[in-house]
Formats: C-alpha cells, sequence, structure tokens
C-alpha cells in the first residue's frame, strides 16, 4: 500500500528511521526522531506544498519524501529527497513506486531537479538511484563522520523537467 502518511504510521517510521540512524551509515546523523518531532515534519512539509509517502506491507514500513534543497528563492525549483525502506521491502518495488510517487509530486509542484545524499558507503542506494536515472554529480570526500570514521557523501541529481 503506498499513500500519504497518516497518524497511525508516525510510530512504525519512527522505529524504523531509528533503526537506521543507530545501526547503519546510511545516514550520517546519531540524533533519533520523536514522533513529535516526525509528526512537524510532515506537518512543515505539507505546509510548503511537498509530501511524506509511505508504503508499507504487513509489518513492513518505508517512506519517501522531499523538500527545497537549499534555502532561499534561487533554489526554489531544486528538492532533496530522502527515502528508506525496511529490509523486507528491498527489491519489490516499494523504492520505485515511492521514488515515482515522489517525482510526479514534485514535478507538479514545479521542480525542476531532485536530489539525494547517498552515504558513499550505501552502494545499494548509490545502484538504486542510478537505476532510476540519477546521476552522479560529485562525490564529496570525508563530508561526514558516524562510529569513529570519516564518511563520503555522493551528491546525485535527476532532471524532472
Amino acid at each position: 500500500m503506498l499513500r500519504p502518511a497518516e497518524e497511525a504510521d508516525i510510530d512504525p517510521l519512527v522505529a524504523q528511521w531509528n533503526r537506521i540512524i543507530r545501526d547503519t551509515t546510511i545516514t550520517f546523523t546519531n540524533l533519533e526522531k520523536t514522533p513529535e518531532s516526525l509528526r512537524a515534519m510532515i506537518a512543515e512539509r505539507r505546509r510548503a506544498g511537498r509530501e511524506f509517502f509511505v508504503a508499507r506491507v504487513g509489518d513492513a514500513v518505508g517512506f519517501a519524501t522531499y523538500d527545497q534543497f537549499r534555502g532561499g528563492p534561487g533554489y526554489a525549483h531544486a528538492m532533496e529527497h530522502t527515502i528508506l525502506l525496511a529490509p523486507d521491502l528491498w527489491g519489490k518495488g516499494a523504492g520505485r513506486a515511492l521514488m515515482a510517487r515522489i517525482e510526479d509530486h514534485a514535478r507538479a509542484g514545479g521542480a525542476h531537479t531532485l536530489f539525494a545524499g547517498v552515504s558513499g558507503e550505501n552502494e545499494a542506494g548509490i545502484a538504486f538511484h542510478r537505476r532510476m536515472g540519477f546521476d552522479t554529480e560529485f562525490r564529496y570526500p570525508e563530508a561526514g563522520r558516524k562510529f569513529g570514521r570519516w564518511l563520503d557523501l555522493v551528491l546525485m541529481m535527476k532532471r524532472l523537467g
């Protein structure tokens, strides 16, 4: 099932996102999400005309969302997305469906480009974005740090227009 996030999704999404934060370098942050912070993020995105989509199959949950790439009017047509899936959803089309929904929504809202900031250690994430039509624009060496290691950031982009 693929749809905009609802209140019933908050706790499973927070649990899944926090597992990724705690256990992986998919995201560089170590600051865990709370139900309140996720509710606020979803509301803020919706006020800005963006969306937060959820894919759920049984207990497995994934999401994709997007917002403006950088602040200011010059970046009004450049968006950056986040997509995270429970391992049970990998390879089953949920990621492709979420990305298609995000791209359509962003395009309808006037977005011209969609960016992905992917951990250099996340080879599966880089490969997924390539399959979705993203190009690697730049690799920033040692841009972040987590678990006592320096991490590269791979910036990828897809033109929507």
